[in-house]
């Protein structure tokens, strides 16, 4: 799967503070949550961002407290994916959970500029400059997790598989 955006650039140890602060945390409604998304990180961001761009973020993207709510905050936002250097495992593993996409990159992470169009193959873990034609290479992601986030993330994945096994 191909994937195309704008890049939004953040850099080391964004925390899942500053993707969604807690004080938003009293509503777990995905459109509301984005619309608060990466606030106290960038302020402008829910002004700027378009529908299919992508976050890219340096070391440890998303430490700090365990909450769904960040990726779900992100993915509702319309963002089609994270690309950071490293991330926090809690964080990684959220992101697959509620079907957002997450790929590791520290060469990407250091060299894509905000505003950059990128095409990101989720397959082949290929990230490409537009501009440039530089391709980054990042760890494909497994087909079990392609399956996950083709689903929606865990739970929407669980469901499909337990109604086909009741058929």
């Amino acid at each position: 799967m191909e994937l195309t955006g704008r890049v939004h650039k953040f850099g080391d140890d964004i925390n899942t503070d500053e993707i969604i602060p807690a004080r938003y945390l009293n509503t777990s409604d995905p459109t509301e949550l984005a619309l608060h998304v990466m606030e106290d990180a960038d302020p402008e961001f829910v002004h700027t961002m378009k529908h299919g761009d992508f976050i890219v973020g340096g070391k440890n993207f998303g430490c700090g407290s365990s909450r769904e709510h960040a990726p779900i905050a992100i993915k509702a936002a319309g963002v089609t994916a994270v690309i950071a250097d490293s991330f926090a495992r809690i964080f990684y593993r959220n992101a697959f959970n509620m079907g957002l996409p997450i790929l590791e990159s520290p060469e990407a992470a250091a060299e894509l500029k905000s505003g950059q169009e990128i095409k990101v193959n989720l397959d082949t873990g290929e990230i490409t400059a537009v501009d440039t034609g530089k391709i980054y290479k990042s760890t494909p992601i497994p087909p079990f997790m392609q399956e996950l986030l083709a689903d929606g993330g865990l739970m929407a994945h669980l469901k499909k598989k337990l109604e086909a096994q009741s058929v």
